[in-house]
């Protein structure tokens, strides 16, 4: 018996869905079937690449690639063609690109090795002046987090400071100055922040020149009015915790501190508890003094 009705076209729009359903899949089964295709396609054109002798082509191959940014194929080709084209005109070319894939690839620590064999071996190329700022630039890339170690850093300093003084005409110059402000007050926080810690475990005497150091080094911090307060402070604990015989010596380094602190900062928030602390030493002074001369006597 032949459905009618709404049974008929309930029987339709099942059969039209099916129908689309199986369309749907033969159309992802083709793209799959051509993106499958395109990819063996593609893999093997670049194996062809790979072991081709033709160096030529080769390194066309690679300029491609690296043109495209398609750094992690243009790398393998580039390492194959350095030692071939030593010593030709393009040699710098091809080492500075092969430097500069390992860059964008973020393999910072092997493109500034190359970077900087490029500067130190080749002066004279077009390529030397980015290449020594590029390795100062792979320097600051590895710079760590303030708590970790800060030896990329100091290098990163180091290298920007030598770019600048190599080519001190540089349109980089102030892009250079505002990183080397970056790493110094980042090598400003650590330190700092050590001083704290001496300072909160009661190593006096760590604290109070880890303080004082700080503004030598860091003649411009921002927190210069805090540091030399605590320098103050510390070289009083330092004298309160130290033996008899070394007291005098000690707290004379508190008054000094204090006379420092006073000129500099003569309006300073801490300025009375800095007085405490001169006030103190003053007194604790005073006490050696007599106890020194009773002794004599």
């Amino acid at each position: 018996m032949q459905p009618s009705g709404p049974n008929l076209f309930l029987r339709y729009q099942e059969n039209t869905v099916i129908l689309q359903t199986v369309l749907n899949k033969g159309i992802y089964a083709v793209i799959l079937a051509v993106v499958i295709l395109m990819g063996t396609s593609c893999a093997d054109s670049y194996q062809k690449v790979l072991k081709s002798a033709d160096f030529n082509y080769k390194l066309t191959k690679a300029n491609d690639y690296y043109a495209k940014e398609d750094y992690s194929k243009a790398i393998p080709l580039y390492e194959e063609l350095i030692p071939v084209f030593k010593g030709t005109k393009n040699i710098d070319e091809i080492y500075f690109k092969y430097a500069m894939c390992h860059y964008n690839e973020a393999n910072f620590l092997i493109a500034g090795f190359h970077f900087k064999n490029i500067s130190d071996n080749y002066g004279l190329s077009p390529f030397a002046e980015e290449c020594l700022y590029m390795t100062a630039q792979c320097d600051y890339e590895m710079s760590a987090e303030v708590p970790l170690d800060q030896t990329y850093t100091e290098k990163a300093i180091q290298s920007f400071q030598l770019y600048i003084n190599s080519y001190p005409n540089t349109e980089r110059l102030a892009d250079c100055n505002l990183k080397i402000d970056q790493m110094r007050r980042k090598l400003e926080v650590k330190a700092l922040a050590a001083a704290e810690l001496y300072l909160r475990t009661r190593h006096y005497k760590a604290a109070a020149v880890s303080f004082a150091n700080i503004l030598i080094e860091y003649p411009d911090t921002k927190d210069a009015e805090k540091i030399s307060y605590n320098v103050v402070k510390s070289y009083l604990l330092y004298a309160e915790n130290s033996i008899i015989q070394r007291q005098k010596e000690r707290y004379e380094s508190v008054v000094i501190s204090y006379n420092a602190f006073a000129r500099r900062f003569p309006s300073s928030i801490y300025l009375n508890d800095a007085k405490k602390h001169y006030d103190e030493a003053i007194v604790k002074l005073e006490e050696l003094k007599k106890l020194a001369e009773s002794t004599k006597s």
